[in-house]
């Protein structure tokens, strides 16, 4: 009863304009059922977001924002929780969350050479295919050892047609709703240090390691029939490592196509993608129709979430160790490194908060995990939008993590 008093009076204390704002609270667990210290914590907790819910900034932007105990399985804090809302780069744990559930920790991306055709001698007479599996991570270097390995196969020559099978995806280079003055990579299944030059450095390597040329380059699919040569493959934490540590958007987009390729036996769309992850939603009790999902990076304007529907995304990672033990790790930690290097470098956010972060032209975002200091590990989501100075944002975030790690 005391806490209900308290918010009261501090309501009557406030300017009416900041007394008009509501926030509202849900609860899985009564009051009864928490120890004095738990309830204690609680308090406090919810007094230091009310007070932050009377920043300036608020009076002219738009903020989704849920607080989730993992420990004792009940809301923290809500603030229109299911105003929809862009994401920004917080789109991403949609994606890797959606992604992991779906095809697994140990999921590999796959880039094929196979031919067809005859091989006499050490010459190749017919078609030598490179089957594109949309790896964001292939260098001059490893275009180098794959040329290597062809000619370790027994192929000195070759004498036909070199084909680039790109049909692991449509054939759209950019994604729905990408500014179209922004400088963006282009998608394709075959990529080289992340641009669209994947045949002509293959061709280079090839003669660089003495194999004779004499094909025309095409494109095309693989028939059934080929014999494989060789395959390199790179695992699912190597992208998940840089897209979520660098907000890599080329890499968020690779995996949202491998969940489309996953979900389609034809080349995969965003909206296979879209919907591999509204069945998720679906799955976790959630409206699918209530979100709008237009790709894996965060880039599009057409994205709509909402703070619960993250928070439910990250109790579900955290539920399901599969999940967790590759997201985690992979999230920048406050003040240590990647996107969140150079703040919360003080305090008890430093080293504690482990989120990602996501920045748009008038929104900023942020949402993961972090301990409180009675030892509960939490979830939070902060959708912050309507920004002039996404720096607003993001201090303002940090505030709200303070609040809540202390």
């Amino acid at each position: 009863m005391r806490y209900y008093t308290f918010l009261f009076a501090l309501v009557l204390l406030m300017p009416f304009h900041a007394a008009a704002q509501e926030v509202v609270f849900t609860q899985n667990a009564s009051i009864e059922d928490r120890t004095p210290q738990q309830s204690l914590w609680m308090e406090e907790v919810r007094q230091r977001l009310d007070y932050l819910m009377y920043d300036k900034l608020l009076q002219t932007t738009q903020i989704g924002l849920m607080v989730y105990d993992l420990t004792d399985n009940q809301v923290v804090y809500t603030r229109n929780e299911r105003h929809r809302l862009r994401p920004a780069s917080v789109m991403k744990l949609v994606t890797s969350i959606t992604a992991l559930d779906l095809l697994g920790g140990d999921y590999g991306y796959h880039t094929s050479f196979c031919y067809k055709g005859t091989l006499a001698g050490d010459t190749l007479r017919g078609s030598l295919y490179c089957v594109g599996g949309f790896d964001p991570t292939l260098t001059k270097d490893d275009i180098r050892d794959i040329a290597a390995n062809i000619k370790a196969f027994g192929i000195r020559c070759i004498r036909g047609e070199i084909v680039a099978d790109l049909t692991m995806k449509d054939t759209l280079s950019y994604g729905s709703g990408w500014c179209w003055d922004d400088d963006n990579d282009r998608l394709t299944p075959l990529l080289v240090d992340k641009k669209d030059q994947f045949m002509s450095v293959f061709l280079q390597e090839l003669k660089g390691q003495g194999i004779a040329v004499d094909a025309i380059l095409g494109r095309g699919k693989v028939p059934q029939g080929c014999t494989e040569i060789l395959r390199y493959s790179s695992g699912i934490d190597k992208i998940l490592t840089r897209m979520m540590k660098q907000s890599d958007n080329l890499y968020a987009e690779s995996m949202f196509y491998q969940i489309a390729s996953a979900n389609s036996t034809s080349p995969g769309k965003a909206s296979d993608a879209s919907g591999a992850v509204k069945r998720l939603l679906y799955r976790l009790g959630l409206d699918p129709l209530d979100y709008t999902i237009a790709d894996g990076s965060g880039l599009s304007l057409y994205n709509y979430v909402t703070a619960e529907m993250i928070v439910r995304l990250l109790r579900y990672a955290y539920d399901n160790r599969e999940i967790y033990d590759h997201l985690y790790p992979a999230l920048p930690v406050a003040g240590v490194d990647g996107t969140l290097e150079n703040r919360m470098t003080k305090g008890a956010c430093r080293g504690n908060v482990h989120a990602k972060t996501g920045t748009v032209s008038g929104v900023s975002t942020l949402g993961g995990y972090c301990q409180a200091a009675n030892g509960h590990t939490l979830c939070f989501a902060i959708l912050n939008q309507g920004l002039v100075k996404a720096s607003d944002g993001r201090a303002f975030q940090d505030q709200i993590c303070d609040a809540i790690c202390r």
